[in-house]
């Protein structure tokens, strides 16, 4: 994953929730054009599409149909322990029907190489609220576009934070530059 376009995951995550409703033939065709690895499960977790870059983030084909809760052969938590795939920040989304943030994983390839990723699991709703599957989005810790994204977003809390005159909320946008500054740096000691 290459190119000088930074990664906002949020953006790219409502593409895809917004692909993933219309669903039909477009629905390939903008995968494809999310720039970085995403698929989509039904309400079972089993997955149902997915990108290429999902192939090159996991390192193996996915399997529609077939794999279920994720895309990756095998997954691993931020602190190394063996995370099963029905214990997954997936799993969590679709059996919670929520949204799962600020977690980090690894995902180990066939070829026993690794990866650091921080996915986006992102339940998919009807017109009537019903769950009808979920769209996760993987971003690799180490692409410099999402390092881009992130520096960018310590800039703007920085800037916002200098901007307001409420003191509590100053404090809070400097605690988000924190954050994410935090975030650039576990990123960096990936690469």
């Amino acid at each position: 994953m290459n190119g000088s376009v930074s990664i906002d995951p949020e953006r790219l995550i409502d593409t895809a929730v917004e692909a993933a409703r219309q669903g039909g033939e477009t629905l390939a065709e903008a995968l494809a054009r999310i720039p970085a690895a995403v698929y989509l499960t039904d309400t079972d977790g089993v997955v149902t599409h997915f990108n290429s870059a999902c192939t090159e983030l996991a390192g193996r084909e996915p399997q529609a149909q077939q794999d279920r809760w994720c895309v990756t052969w095998r997954l691993y938590s931020e602190d190394g322990a063996h995370l099963p795939h029905d214990s997954c920040p997936m799993a969590v989304a679709i059996r919670e029907e929520r949204k799962v943030r600020g977690v980090h994983a690894t995902a180990e390839r066939p070829d026993g190489s690794r990866v650091d990723f921080v996915p986006y699991p992102t339940p998919v709703f009807d017109d009537e609220q019903r769950l009808v599957g979920a769209v996760n989005l993987l971003i690799d810790r180490s692409d410099p576009r999402y390092l881009e994204f992130l520096r960018g977003q310590v800039v703007r809390c920085r800037r916002l934070a200098a901007s307001v005159g409420d003191a509590r909320t100053s404090e809070i946008l400097h605690a988000m530059a924190a954050d994410y500054e935090e975030q650039v740096r576990l990123a960096m000691q990936v690469n």
